[in-house]
């Protein structure tokens, strides 16, 4: 691989409303753009590309060609190439997946990415269905109220008719993200409150949203935008130079992994049928990063930024990543090796449960996260040790599946 540095970026506050401070999406894109750029430590007219991941501001901000914005905010950005990349919730992956074969083909040296989701503007119901766009529109999920909970109880029940799934450990992920938000200024939930018993199956204080899938199961409806300031190892060692720091000191992206699958969560499963694993390309795009960054397995990393968008699907990515055999993520859980004191901690940040899924912004606020960890700069959330992590992000019903291995040489 070419050698890609992250040299900075940022990420807004994702307990903010935008809509109820007066402001718009490009109020968001502003203030992260600006960020990440002080936090790199550079000039705006470095950046000679853009690349922003969205979903669906066209819906719920009724706002498209948002990669427009980066001249809007920096004049001098006028006549840049820049693009916005949509696969539902993996976008931001793709945006930056994008950011770096720029780079790797010699055509630019330095490139932006943002992502982005206003998500709080509108009602809960209208916002499931605009987030059901994500699915195979008119095709599934068509008989049920919140689309994505639907869909991902499918997934629950495909665990217990190949392995068995004992609830009891999806609450456990999901207490585990929310504690570790505790400890994120940025999370969502970072000040919210606990009763004693909501992470249990009663039906009060911790209702059913559709079939297996309870209310702390679900990832959070959040605004929120996150920035990365990317570049070449030439612009990185001219960089490091500058800030008195060695070029081993700086993050890059070691490694890459992305593969795609048919739409339809059914069709899905059939491919798989018998099989161990429920989404078999989910692990060769894991083995397709390990290899790129020159590991043998997960557990030569000091953790994972993954997507869990419920719990489930945190579940799927323990065995999914090799971290256990097919169908025994339930051991991982309950040897505590997840959780921010175990050997393999997973979602440091409180991910998408306790941090908050602004869907846009996800894949890029993930390296983000992974980068901060890996260069001592994730304050409370940080881990002991961390010199090499991954990402996971997935779209759809993991239909659009992204990974990068993010580490330093010091």
């Amino acid at each position: 691989m070419t050698n890609i540095y992250i040299l900075g970026g940022s990420q807004t506050d994702f307990a903010r409303n935008w809509a109820r401070e007066g402001l718009e999406i490009y109020d968001m894109f502003h203030e992260a753009l600006g960020a990440g750029i002080a936090d790199a430590g550079i000039e705006p007219e470095q950046i000679e590309v853009g690349h922003v991941g969205n979903f669906v501001a066209d819906l719920f901000a009724r706002q498209g060609q948002l990669n427009g914005f980066f001249a809007e905010v920096y004049p001098q950005l006028c006549g840049i190439p820049t693009s916005r990349h949509e696969a539902a919730c993996a976008s931001g992956s793709m945006a930056m997946l994008a950011a770096m074969r720029d780079i790797e083909a010699g055509h630019y040296r330095c490139a932006a990415v943002v992502g982005l989701e206003l998500m709080r503007n509108v009602g809960g119901k209208t916002g499931a269905e605009y987030l059901g766009a994500a699915a195979w529109a008119g095709h599934e999920a068509t008989d049920c109220e919140f689309p994505w909970p639907f869909m991902f109880d499918r997934i629950t029940r495909e665990y217990e008719n190949r392995h068995g799934i004992d609830g009891e450990h999806l609450l456990r992920i999901a207490e585990n993200n929310f504690a570790n938000a505790k400890r994120n200024p940025l999370a969502q939930s970072r000040d919210w409150q606990f009763p004693a018993g909501c992470f249990s199956a009663d039906d009060e204080l911790n209702p059913v949203i559709e079939g297996r899938v309870r209310k702390m199961d679900c990832g959070q409806i959040t605004d929120g935008a996150a920035c990365i300031i990317l570049a070449d190892e030439a612009t990185a060692r001219e960089h490091a130079r500058a800030k008195g720091l060695s070029l081993a000191d700086i993050p890059r992206i070691k490694g890459w992994g992305h593969r795609s699958a048919p739409i339809s969560l059914e069709h899905k499963l059939r491919l798989s049928a018998g099989q161990p694993l429920l989404f078999p390309h989910v692990r060769d795009m894991f083995d397709d990063a390990l290899r790129r960054a020159g590991y043998r397995q997960v557990t030569d990393l000091d953790g994972l930024e993954t997507h869990d968008c419920f719990s489930v699907t945190e579940y799927m990515a323990i065995d999914h990543s090799g971290l256990t055999l097919p169908g025994e993520s339930w051991k991982a859980i309950e040897e505590g090796r997840i959780a921010i004191g175990g050997d393999f901690p997973i979602n440091p940040s409180g991910g998408l449960i306790g941090l908050g899924h602004p869907v846009g912004a996800t894949g890029v606020r993930m390296a983000l996260d992974c980068a901060r960890q890996v260069s001592g700069r994730a304050g409370e959330c940080q881990l002991d040790g961390a010199r090499n992590m991954a990402t996971f992000n997935l779209g759809g019903s993991a239909t659009t599946c992204a990974s990068l291995i993010i580490g330093v040489d010091a």
